[in-house]
This record gives structure tokens, C-alpha cells and sequence, in this order.
């Protein structure tokens, strides 16, 4: 796979690697036209929005096997899929993201001033 870009227009980091994130488990938000759910937010989960998300239909906290998906807690790093994301935004439970490992294909649903408005600071 050819390196993917970040929304920021550097190179794309990693998300998480415990537990692996991303389409393809390799701990980047990476995609292709395989992947039609656009997993290529990077965020970090929250209680609140883990609440949500399983209220739509898709439980992020129970692990399942079948698809090596560990289940999430508060704190987890995940790769999103942009649409969901975009939708806990608009409906005030998106979680915050890390810009350096969110793919720039995101910008494609997801206006770059809702990313930085969420965006996580890191303290240094």
C-alpha cells in the first residue's frame, strides 16, 4: 500500500497499536477502495461516545473475536469511519482526534475545521 497522507499534509502515524486499529489491523488509519466504511479517523474514545455509538447500532465495547476487535474503553485510540464520526459531531459526542494519524481521505466527508476544533493537544 503507498504511503497515505495525514489532514494535515504530512506523512500518516500510526493511530494505536494496542489494540491494533485501522482496516487492516496494522495500527494506521489507512484505506483503499476496499474499505467502504472510510476507517480513517483517528480518535480517542470517550464514554460518551462509545454510549452513542452503540445506541446507533454499533456496540464498540464488546470485544468480538470473529473480527480480532478487542472492545474499546475510555482512552482507547480507534480508527472511525468518517461518516460516524461526522455524526456524533453534529450531534455534540464526537470524540477528540489526532490529526497526525487521521488520513487526509477524511477530508473528503469531514470539514477540516470540525478536526481541528476537536483536535487532542498534546501537552509537551
Amino acid at each position: 500500500m503507498s504511503e497515505q497522507k495525514n489532514v494535515l499534509g504530512g506523512i500518516l502515524k500510526p493511530c494505536c497499536l494496542e489494540p491494533k486499529t485501522g482496516f487492516y489491523r496494522d495500527g494506521f488509519c489507512r484505506t483503499d477502495n476496499h474499505d467502504h466504511g472510510l476507517h480513517v479517523v483517528c480518535a480517542i474514545m470517550t464514554k460518551e461516545f462509545l454510549e452513542y455509538t452503540a445506541s446507533r447500532g454499533n456496540d464498540l465495547s464488546t470485544p468480538n473475536l470473529l473480527f480480532d476487535f478487542p472492545g474499546l474503553k475510555p482512552g482507547d485510540k480507534w480508527c472511525l469511519c468518517a461518516l460516524r464520526w461526522l455524526e456524533a459531531y453534529q450531534n455534540g459526542v464526537a470524540p477528540e482526534v489526532v490529526l497526525e494519524s487521521t488520513n487526509e481521505k477524511t477530508l473528503q466527508v469531514v470539514k477540516k475545521e470540525y478536526l481541528l476544533e476537536k483536535a487532542h493537544s498534546v501537552e509537551v
